[in-house]
């Protein structure tokens, strides 16, 4: 059994927008939406936790409800991080489960097959990133100076979906929170139990939506799948 996580706690002060970036609009629906479409298309998702900012929770469960999201098994208050809201999701995932995918909310661009990918990844290792080779020349800046040109081969850009089983993630959550360790994705969390992380392809597209520069750029890819 495979359960998923979508962190969507975040306010995205970086948009410069009132609302938090999960919710503004991409075609007909919000980029939150977008994305839980996305995941419940993938095979063996047996549902989805959802952890938002609290104050939109309960707005978020009436908006899933009304546009009939599948899929969905509970919307929670997210944390004052992503780590937190991961973790207070991963409160809600029973305990028979084998598997847990974590998603950003907002990269709505996935499709059912890099899930796939990613689980099937996870299911021989216990976990698995997705991610992009590094192709350009990578360089260490400080004050607009370069101080030291990086050898890009073995560079990837990590991307989400993550998926681990349940116990080793519930795991390297704890140990975390004990050690007061915060970082930036889950699959940091693991490498710190000092477990092998399995990395596959990822989407080129597969877009984070940070910035307003994002939003607009998500908006012209989103314009033609609605016309097709």
């Amino acid at each position: 059994m495979t359960y998923v996580i979508v962190p969507a706690g975040g306010l995205g002060t970086r948009m410069g927008s009132r609302r938090p970036k999960q919710y503004l609009g991409l075609g007909h629906a919000p980029i939150l939406v977008t994305t839980l479409r996305a995941l419940g298309r993938a095979r063996g998702i047996a549902g989805i936790v959802v952890a938002v900012p609290e104050a939109h929770v309960a707005a978020t469960r009436r908006l899933l409800a009304r546009l009939r999201v599948p899929r969905i098994l509970e919307v929670v208050p997210g944390g004052a991080d992503r780590q937190e809201s991961v973790w207070r999701a991963l409160q809600r995932i029973p305990e028979g489960a084998e598997r847990v995918v974590v998603h950003d909310a907002v990269r709505p661009f996935i499709d059912a097959a890099l899930v796939a990918r990613v689980l099937a990844a996870a299911a021989a290792s216990g976990a698995a990133t997705c991610g992009i080779p590094v192709r350009e020349t990578v360089k260490r800046v400080t004050d607009g100076a370069i101080e030291d040109t990086i050898p890009r081969q073995g560079l990837w850009l990590t991307q989400t979906p993550q998926a681990f089983t349940r116990a080793l993630l519930w795991e390297a959550h704890d140990k975390a929170r004990r050690d007061g360790f915060a970082g930036t994705d889950d699959a940091v969390l693991v490498e710190r139990l000092g477990v092998t992380v399995a990395m596959v392809q990822g989407l080129a597209q597969n877009l984070k939506i940070t910035t307003p520069e994002d939003l607009q750029t998500a908006r012209a890819w989103a314009a033609p799948r609605r016309r097709g």
